[in-house]
C-alpha cells in the first residue's frame, strides 16, 4: 500500500471532498481522484461513499482511517526527531483553534511571545465559534470551554476565568439605575444568538434570568464591542475588560461567573515531542495572561 495514496486519503477523510484535499495537497482533483480509486483497488473495498454532499467514510474506510492516522502520527514523529525538532527551540507549523474570546483577548500575545523565543515556529489561529473536529486535522491543538468526553483525545486544563455582567460608564449615566436583578428589565441586553449556542457552558444570561437578547451575535468579539460602544450590557469575560477603560462590572456581587478553559489534542499526538511541548509552553502562558488580565480589570 502507497503512502502517498494514504496520505491523499486521509486529507479526503478528514476534508470530505476532492476539491478541498486537492487544495490542501496542492495536487489536481483528477489525480485525487485517481489515489483513491486504486486504493479501493488495492483493498478490494469502497472506502467512500459519494453523494452530492461529498465524500462520507464507509465502515470500511473508518477502519483503514484509524490506522493511517497512527501511521501519519509515527511518521511526523520520526521526522521531527530527524530534523531535531526535540530539541531545545520549537520549528513547524502549528494551527490553534479557539474560540474567538480567546481568539482575540489571549492567544495574540501569548503567541507572539511564544515565538520570540522560537523563530523558527509558525502558528496559526483558527478564530471559529464552534466545535472543531481534531480527526480531521481542522487543528493540532484547540482551547475549548468544556472538557470532552469521548473521542481518543488529550484532555489537560488551563485555568478557570470569570465573567461580569458590565457596561459603559455612559451607558449606565444616561439610563436608569441598576440596584438588583429585576432592574434588568428595563435595559438592552447583549448576548448569544440562543440557537447558536454551541456548549451550554456559553448560556450566561441564563443565570441572571434575562431571556430577551436584544442585541445577539455568535461571536464574542461582535458582543464585545457593542457593549463596549455603549449599546447595552453584557456578560463579558474578565480578562476583556481592560481592552476598554470606559467598562465597569454591574451588579458584581450578584453576578459573578466561573468557567474553565481546556487544551485538547488527538491522542496520536502524545508521541509528538513537539506538540506536547508548545503544549504545555501554551497552557503555561494563557493561565499566566488570564491571571495578568484579570488583575488589571
Amino acid at each position: 500500500m502507497n503512502w502517498d495514496d494514504l496520505r491523499v486519503f486521509l486529507s479526503v477523510g478528514r476534508l470530505e471532498s476532492l476539491s478541498a484535499a486537492a487544495r490542501a495537497l496542492r495536487i489536481d482533483p483528477a489525480t485525487v481522484g485517481r489515489r483513491i480509486a486504486r486504493l479501493e483497488e488495492e483493498t478490494g473495498t469502497a472506502l467512500f461513499a459519494k453523494s452530492p454532499q461529498g465524500y462520507a467514510l464507509t465502515e470500511a474506510g473508518q477502519r483503514l482511517m484509524a490506522h493511517a492516522a497512527k501511521g501519519e502520527a509515527a511518521f511526523l514523529a520520526g521526522a521531527a526527531e530527524v530534523a531535531g525538532q526535540g530539541g531545545p527551540g520549537l520549528s513547524g507549523q502549528v494551527r490553534i483553534g479557539a474560540p474567538d474570546g480567546v481568539a482575540n483577548f489571549l492567544l495574540p500575545q501569548v503567541c507572539a511571545s511564544i515565538l520570540d523565543e522560537n523563530p523558527e515556529l509558525e502558528l496559526q489561529i483558527v478564530a471559529l465559534p464552534r466545535l472543531f473536529n481534531l480527526s480531521r486535522r481542522e487543528a493540532d491543538m484547540v482551547v475549548t470551554v468544556s472538557a470532552p468526553t469521548a473521542g481518543r483525545l488529550l484532555v489537560q486544563k488551563i485555568s478557570d476565568y470569570h465573567l461580569h455582567l458590565a457596561a459603559t460608564e455612559g451607558y449606565l449615566a444616561q439610563h436608569p439605575p441598576i440596584r438588583a436583578l429585576e432592574d434588568l428589565g428595563g435595559h438592552r441586553m447583549v448576548g448569544y444568538i440562543p440557537d447558536m449556542i454551541f456548549d451550554k457552558e456559553l448560556d450566561y444570561l441564563e443565570e441572571t434570568g434575562v431571556s430577551r437578547v436584544q442585541l445577539g451575535s455568535n461571536s464574542v468579539s461582535v458582543q464585545f464591542h457593542w457593549v463596549a460602544g455603549g449599546a447595552g450590557l453584557g456578560i463579558l469575560h474578565d480578562f476583556s475588560l481592560p481592552h476598554h477603560p470606559g467598562l465597569r462590572r454591574v451588579l458584581p456581587e450578584t453576578i459573578r461567573l466561573k468557567r474553565s478553559f481546556y487544551l485538547v489534542r488527538h491522542e496520536d499526538d502524545a508521541r509528538l515531542d513537539r506538540l506536547n511541548r508548545l503544549a504545555a509552553l501554551l497552557s503555561e502562558r494563557l493561565r499566566a495572561e488570564i491571571t495578568r488580565q484579570e488583575g488589571l480589570s
